[in-house]
């Protein structure tokens, strides 16, 4: 067998312009299944980590911005020719801790509730001072966020009960303000309150780009405190809006926002049930806002599960295209295995004579045909691989080659060669030494 594979590399290098031109459809199909493989990996991957930055089983409700609210009213009263005159719009008291306490007692299901308070400003340590965002939230917004600490303590029920000026902060804010120092038990100014440090979270890796697309702040970056700390410390809108509800008239051409809560997540613990929890939840915030739906309900892990249906969708028309092109490269194997089968039959008539089986003749051909699509599937491979970093580096789509593909390429590979070579083999096998030898 060993001779026989001898003769086979013999026979392809005495050809090397025909030997490439034969492999070239192989090359181009594994760089496809190469390519494939790597975006659907990366695709995969980019979406595990987006459900870790998001959580699992999470219903998000966004406030809905007093002047997009107003326009979409305008809009609706204008398509309604039914309508007559401008109808007044009705009070509603906008996203609340209200509304949390609601859902916590009417959806069944629901293992955690976390509402978000967003305020921007400065935060001051020994004359250095970090822009940050304030979150006022609660420790079920850390574990909904799979956010861990790498010191201290989460806030505690009087923390969390009594308006308490603690906070914990995140993992750049502590190395720019503090450095080596521990940040426990010190003492930072966020606007014009103090508030200790009880804690700090671990770094988490992620991108700009996918923070910002999920809709999701750097938590590296930010400090939270407890929610009532937010609202009693700084500023509750709810409460000042209520002070002087005549501005929030349908008449108001700048209405302020009169929402309490900048973002309010519930997670629920069966997904099975996360798209009804979803509407219910909807329904229930619409009867609480008097009719008025100034908020907007999502489900991100349904979203990104719908993506990843659009990027399967685009790795099968992949792999549709790569099984073509190895198909073709197959087919031009044979054909041109066919072809030197003809050309060699004084040879093989040789060879038989010498004592040489058919088995030793269609072995021969054989590995001629599966050195060729090995050599094939060696240049795809590092084609696809350099394939898969033109596009990731072009069009921004994740990609990462794994080392099951790069030897699932070289099975396919070789067993296109096995495949369309043994018919070659076969007919030279089959060749009549005599009439083999009396050939021109």
């Amino acid at each position: 067998m060993l001779f026989n594979f001898q003769l086979a590399i013999e026979g392809v290098m005495s050809n090397k312009l025909r030997g490439m031109l034969t492999a070239l459809g192989v090359i181009f199909g594994v760089a496809a299944v190469i390519a494939m493989l790597a975006i659907g990996t990366g695709a995969k991957q980019s979406l595990l980590e987006q459900m870790k930055l998001i959580g699992t089983n999470n219903i998000v409700i966004n406030p809905v911005k007093p002047e997009q609210l107003k326009e979409q009213q305008e809009n609706n009263q204008n398509n309604n020719t039914n309508t007559e005159g401008k109808q007044k719009q009705l009070w509603t008291p906008g996203l609340s801790l209200n509304d949390a306490r609601a859902i916590a007692e009417v959806i069944p299901g629901v293992s955690s509730i976390s509402p978000e308070i967003n305020n921007k400003g400065n935060l001051v340590f020994n004359g250095k001072y970090l822009k940050v965002n304030c979150i006022g939230t609660n420790n079920a917004y850390f574990r909904q966020n799979n956010l861990s600490l790498s010191r201290g303590n989460y806030f505690h029920q009087n923390h969390l009960e009594g308006g308490r000026p603690v906070c914990i902060i995140g993992s750049t804010v502590k190395s720019r303000l503090f450095h080596e120092e521990n940040p426990i038990g010190q003492w930072v100014k966020f606007r014009n309150e103090w508030l200790k440090v009880i804690g700090v979270l671990q770094r988490r890796s992620a991108s700009g780009e996918s923070l910002k697309a999920l809709g999701i702040s750097d938590a590296n970056s930010d400090i939270y405190i407890p929610a009532k700390t937010a609202l009693l410390r700084y500023e509750d809108r709810a409460r000042r809006i209520l002070t002087d509800i005549g501005r929030r008239s349908s008449n108001s051409n700048n209405p302020d926002n009169y929402h309490q809560l900048d973002r309010l997540v519930v997670k629920v613990n069966d997904a099975h049930y996360l798209r009804a929890s979803a509407d219910v939840t909807a329904r229930l915030l619409r009867r609480l806002h008097r009719n008025t739906v100034d908020f907007e309900v999502k489900v991100p892990e349904l979203l990104l599960q719908q993506q990843q249906k659009t990027q399967d969708t685009f790795n099968f028309v992949l792999a549709v295209i790569a099984g073509i092109s190895l198909l073709v490269g197959g087919i031009g194997i044979m054909n041109i295995m066919l072809a030197s089968v003809l050309e060699r039959i004084k040879e093989i008539g040789v060879r038989r004579s010498m004592g040489a089986t058919t088995t030793d003749i269609q072995l021969q051909f054989l590995f001629e045909s599966v050195i060729i699509s090995l050599f094939g599937g060696l240049i795809g491979v590092v084609l696809g691989i350099v394939s898969a970093q033109t596009i990731a580096a072009s069009a921004g789509i994740p990609t990462e080659v794994t080392l099951w593909s790069v030897l699932l390429s070289f099975g396919v590979a070789a067993s296109v060669g096995l495949a369309f070579g043994l018919l070659p083999a076969r007919r030279a096998a089959r060749q009549d030494p005599i009439k083999a030898l009396r050939s021109e």
